[in-house]
C-alpha cells in the first residue's frame, strides 16, 4: 500500500515523504529492527527454527498479529493478537485471517527443510463468526519426522522477499513468469489470473478502480488516522517497535523532532500531503505493466488463510522471477465508502459478490530493491514458551 508517503504538519501546512527513497537500502533501517531476517542460525529447538521464519511473512500494516503458545511439548498453538486488527480499514478482519494464512504456508515450508511435517489444524476450538474475531486460537500445528517430505523451492525466497510499493519498469512479465507465479498460487483452490497490455480494456479499468480507492480511503479521516497510529517515524521509533509503518526520511524526521507533525489529524482532501500522495499513486498505478489476482467461492475463515496462503506462494514465486509485487488492497475493503469500487472490481474481474471474494489484488513487475520490512524477533510472539 502507499500509506507511508503523507503527513500532515500543525498549523495547516503539509509536507511529501517519497515512499521508495525510505526503503532504497537496509542501511536506512536500524539493524535491531531488520536483525529478524538474518535468520535463526544453529537454533536447536525445531519449533522456535519454523517459528522463526513463519514470522517473516507478509502482513497488513505490517502490524505481525501472531502470538503463538509453545507451552505443549511439540506443539505450537497459534493466536491472532487482537489488539493488532485494523477495524476501520478491516472491519470483518478478512486480511487479517489472510495474514495468519502467510504465516502458516512459511511455517509449513520451513517444517519441511528440516524433514517434517506440519500437521495444521484450522480453528481447532470452532471457527470465527464471519463479523468478528475473538480468543480462539486459529490453528493447531505439530511437527512430525516424514521422510516422504520434500522440501519446498519456493522456501530460498523467503528471506529475499519484498514488498515494493515504488515504481516498476513499463515492460510486462514474461509469459513464463506469469505461469511460474500462477502455478505457485495455484497450489490452493482459488481462480488466479494476470492482466497485462494483451487486455488493454481491463488494464485500463482496473487501473481507475484502484485510483478511485486508494482516493477514498485517503480522504477518508478515520481510515487515514488509523494508518497514522502505526507510523514509526525515526530510528528510534522503528527499532522500539519493529513493526507498522516505517519513516526515516531525514526531512520527516527533523519535523518530528520539532513537534510539528500531528499524528490525530488528518490530511484535508485539498491539502498538499492528500494531493500528492494521490499523484504519486496514480503515477505507480500507471505504470504497473501487470496486474495480479486472486479470487475464492465462498469467503468462510478457512478460505481467508488459504488465500493468504496461496497469496504468499506467489510473491515468493515472482521474487524467484525478479519480479515485486505490491497489494493494492483498498478495493477489496469492506468498509462503507469504497463499496462502489469494491463492487466494481468485483464485476470487472467476473467474481460478483457475495457468491465470489477478490481476496488478493496486487501491482506485479520489475521495481528496484528495496530492503526489507522491520520484524519484531520470535520472541515478541511467544505467549507461553
Amino acid at each position: 500500500m502507499q500509506r507511508r508517503s503523507f503527513l500532515r504538519v500543525a498549523g495547516g501546512g503539509a509536507i511529501v515523504a517519497a515512499t521508495a527513497p525510505l526503503a532504497a537500502c537496509s542501511s536506512d533501517l536500524p539493524d535491531a529492527a531488520i536483525a529478524a531476517w538474518r535468520g535463526p542460525g544453529d537454533e536447536p529447538d525445531l519449533r522456535r527454527w519454523v517459528l522463526a521464519h513463519a514470522i517473516l511473512a507478509p502482513h497488513s500494516h505490517n502490524l505481525q498479529s501472531w502470538l503463538v503458545d509453545l507451552s505443549v511439548p511439540g506443539q505450537i498453538t497459534l493466536f491472532i493478537d487482537r489488539t493488532r486488527l485494523l477495524p476501520e480499514t478491516d472491519p470483518y478482519s478478512r486480511q487479517m485471517m489472510m495474514s495468519q494464512g502467510t504465516f502458516l504456508e512459511l511455517l509449513d515450508m520451513a517444517a519441511r527443510q528440516r524433514g517434517h511435517r506440519a500437521d495444521i489444524t484450522l480453528f481447532p476450538q470452532g471457527s470465527f463468526g464471519p463479523r468478528e474475531v475473538d480468543d480462539r486460537p486459529t490453528a493447531l500445528i505439530r511437527l512430525a519426522p516424514d521422510g516422504q517430505v520434500q522440501p519446498d523451492p519456493l522456501f530460498a525466497q523467503v528471506f529475499r522477499r519484498r514488498t515494493n510499493r515504488g515504481a516498476y519498469q513499463s515492460s510486462p512479465p514474461g509469459p513464463a513468469a506469469v505461469q511460474a507465479v500462477l502455478a505457485a498460487s495455484s497450489a490452493y483452490p482459488f481462480r488466479v489470473g494476470v492482466s497485462t497490455s494483451e487486455q488493454p480494456e481491463s488494464m485500463a479499468r482496473q487501473r481507475e478502480i484502484a485510483k478511485e480507492a486508494w482516493r477514498i480511503e485517503l480522504t477518508t479521516p478515520r481510515t487515514v488516522l488509523e494508518s497514522f497510529k502505526v507510523l514509526r517515524i525515526g530510528p528510534r521509533e522503528i527499532a522500539e517497535h519493529r513493526d507498522g509503518i516505517s519513516l526515516n526520511d531525514p526531512m520527516v524526521r527533523i519535523i518530528h523532532t520539532l513537534g510539528l507533525f500531528d499524528r490525530n489529524v488528518a490530511p484535508g482532501p485539498d491539502d498538499m500531503a492528500t494531493t500528492g500522495q494521490i499523484k504519486e499513486f496514480n503515477a505507480h498505478i500507471d505504470g504497473t505493466p501487470a496486474f495480479y489476482w486472486l479470487i475464492s467461492e465462498g469467503n468462510e475463515r478457512t478460505t481467508q488463510i488459504n488465500a493468504g496462503r496461496a497469496w504468499v506462494r506467489a510473491q515468493l514465486a515472482a521474487t524467484a522471477q525478479g519480479l515485486s509485487m505490491q497489494p493494492i488492497s483498498q478495493a477489496l475493503q469492506e468498509f462503507p465508502e469504497v463499496q462502489t469500487p469494491y463492487r466494481e472490481i468485483h464485476n470487472l474481474l467476473e467474481a460478483p459478490a457475495p457468491r465470489f471474494t477478490v481476496q488478493m489484488w496486487a501491482r506485479l513487475g520489475q521495481g528496484a530493491d528495496v530492503s526489507p520490512a522491520p520484524r519484531r524477533g520470535l520472541d515478541a510472539h511467544i505467549l507461553r514458551a
